[in-house]
């Protein structure tokens, strides 16, 4: 931890909301590159549609991405970088370009799913930190994901 940092946390409290940081983003970051690599991949007979709205959900991410590294390098840390650093962080597995767009979406809709159980599993270290700054992002990524996650299933003909 930063030795200067005078934010009104504890040093375990930002520890223990780095922590939580650092996994999101790490999911965000994996499932971004599946995201944008199902974009590339993707096939159909509806694959205008399919391209177009991976391109708005992986465009959307990527700039969340700078948020979350944003908001570790504010407690005073360092971001994680580099596949190897995201690999043994993330839960969620690399893509398989062979699959059908069915496959991808219903990958899609698992990844984003996870990724709001992070964010819901990080935001207790926030709110019982008191970490009001870290905590609204949650919130916001959380009303991301949980939208991306109703467009893809209802893509996939469900509710």
């Amino acid at each position: 931890m930063a030795a200067n940092l005078n934010t009104g946390f504890t040093a375990k409290q930002r520890a223990d909301v780095v922590a939580g940081l650092n996994k999101v983003l790490a999911d965000s970051y994996a499932l971004y590159l599946k995201t944008h690599g199902y974009h590339w991949n993707v096939r159909g007979p509806n694959f205008q549609a399919l391209h177009v709205l991976l391109e708005g959900q992986y465009t959307e991410q990527w700039t969340a991405l700078d948020a979350i590294a944003e908001r570790i390098r504010a407690l005073g840390e360092l971001a994680p970088m580099g596949y190897g650093a995201f690999g043994n962080l993330s839960s969620i597995k690399d893509g398989d370009a062979e699959k059908e767009w069915e496959g991808m979406f219903q990958e899609l809709l698992a990844d984003n799913e996870t990724v709001i159980a992070t964010l819901r599993d990080a935001f207790k270290a926030a709110d019982d930190a008191g970490d009001e700054a870290t905590a609204d992002l949650y919130t916001q990524r959380l009303a991301a994901h949980e939208k991306h996650a109703w467009m893809i299933r209802s893509t996939l003909g469900g509710k």
